[in-house]
């Protein structure tokens, strides 16, 4: 994935081949030759008085769309030109921002398309215009690419089709993820899975042919004393439903069912280039849930690392059951937060629609520092409910736990609920990422995975 060339220039070139990048107080966007016969793209911001930073995202990623769509490979762009009424940001933050929007507007999912005669549409180079020479622009740049470079390659590994991306090719990417970095990456397999007594992965597991991995990631960024941020990651590289098959409208895009451990390596991999200064680990528990003569059924018991019994009511509630192993193994590296990511229930994109990931915690001030933090890097989160009166939903019949409700109501909470009786005590957040497994319409990304929550992962541990 090869990074849009960011020069930095005092004045705007007159090279017939950059077109240059103006903003407008209107809605549209036009593109038009200049007397000099150098292009100028013209992108419409509405009202100025009103761009804060989700428009200001837009904005950016805009720009991008309309070169690409217009087959212009380079660009000159004014950087005073972002200096709203409502944008407070420092010039490097600002950049960075830039930075990021402009590589994730760049970026589409070609590796199994023919190359066109012509080429790929993509941008090649931008002219930084700043007017003056200014160090912390070209910082926020710098910053900025590899953190969008970091979460693109999130969003290659997440839309690679479940046939090439099996649990033992999903723990062999996040070995390749880590050259040339401080990440640290071992694997457990079956018989470790067994000694450990992780009867929830082995469960899920049992009706593929694929083997599962326990995929654990190392940084250490901060003295060893320091107590570490635990990234849980879900990582069910294709998700039939198991038994309770899904049905054809819901199963087509399963292969993204590991984004979460697709955020997950990519965060630690992003911090370890970034220098970080803290011990971050990273679990992803991989699996394939597929129905067999020998997959696990409605009505099965499994006894979890925990010794605590799921009893399970649908095979498709699956990815709960896995990150119950992952949570209790978190608790041995004694971390100061644990955050898990999953494509979990799909009552979350119910609930909010596709432009926000749902979160659950039982701290308010995590919550709180959760919904800043999604407004600063656009990955965006709003909470629902983690309250005692929705344990009665997940009370086992038969086991001590049921890995669905007892109602079909408030999904999300009940598998945030379901999630939290295997972490209690322990300062916890869980994202259930569904609404943005996907770009969606007027994001200007390309179709596929979002690449959420790396944004919001970095700044999480950037800020803790």
């Amino acid at each position: 994935m090869k990074l849009i060339k960011v020069t930095f220039e005092e004045a705007v070139p007159h090279a017939l081949d950059i077109a240059i990048v103006s903003v407008s107080d209107k809605k549209e966007n036009e593109v038009i030759k200049l007397a000099t016969g150098q292009k100028s793209l013209s992108v419409g911001a509405g009202d100025l008085e009103k761009v804060n930073r989700r428009k200001l995202i837009i904005l950016f990623r805009k720009i991008i769309f309309l070169a690409k769509a217009h087959k212009i490979k380079k660009l000159a762009v004014r950087f005073p030109d972002f200096d709203f009424p409502n944008i407070d940001d420092s010039k490097q933050d600002l950049a960075e921002l830039a930075a990021i929007s402009f590589e994730m507007a760049n970026f589409e999912f070609v590796k199994y398309k023919s190359k066109p005669e012509d080429g790929w549409d993509f941008v090649e180079e931008i002219i930084i215009v700043t007017g003056f020479r200014d160090k912390s622009i070209q910082e926020g740049i710098r910053v900025g690419q590899i953190i969008g470079q970091e979460v693109n390659r999130c969003r290659e590994l997440a839309n690679t089709p479940g046939g090439e991306m099996t649990p033992v090719l999903l723990a062999a990417a996040a070995k390749n993820a880590v050259k040339g970095t401080k990440v640290q990456v071992s694997v457990l397999g079956k018989k470790e899975l067994r000694r450990l007594k992780m009867g929830g992965i082995l469960g899920v597991a049992q009706g593929s042919q694929e083997i599962p991995q326990f995929i654990i990631m190392e940084y250490h960024g901060a003295k060893p004393a320091d107590k570490p941020v635990v990234l849980i990651g879900k990582g069910v590289t294709f998700d039939t439903g198991g038994l309770n098959l899904k049905p054809s409208d819901y199963i087509y895009e399963m292969h993204m069912d590991m984004s979460g451990g697709a955020a997950v390596i990519h965060a630690l991999v992003l911090a370890s280039r970034l220098g970080i200064q803290k011990n971050i680990i990273g679990l992803i528990p991989a699996v394939e849930n597929m129905p067999s003569g020998s997959s696990y059924r409605p009505g099965d018991m499994l006894r979890t690392m925990s010794g605590k019994t799921i009893e399970v009511l649908n095979t498709d509630a699956e990815g709960r059951i896995i990150l119950a192993d992952a949570l209790e193994y978190s608790k041995r590296y004694k971390p100061q937060l644990i955050v898990d990511v999953a494509t979990l229930t799909g009552a979350a994109a119910s609930a909010l629609g596709q432009h926000a990931s749902a979160i659950l915690t039982d701290d308010p001030n995590l919550e709180k520092m959760m919904r800043e933090l999604g407004e600063e890097s656009g990955d965006y989160v709003w909470p629902l409910p983690l309250w005692e009166e929705y344990e009665a939903e997940v009370k086992g019949t038969f086991g001590d736990i049921a890995n669905v409700g007892k109602t079909k109501y408030g999904g999300t909470i009940t598998g945030g609920i379901f999630l939290w009786q295997f972490i209690k005590g322990y300062p916890w957040v869980h994202i259930d990422m569904v609404p943005r497994m996907t770009a969606v319409e007027g994001e200007y990304l390309a179709k596929g995975a979002a690449g959420a929550p790396v944004r919001l992962l970095i700044k999480l541990l950037e800020r803790v």
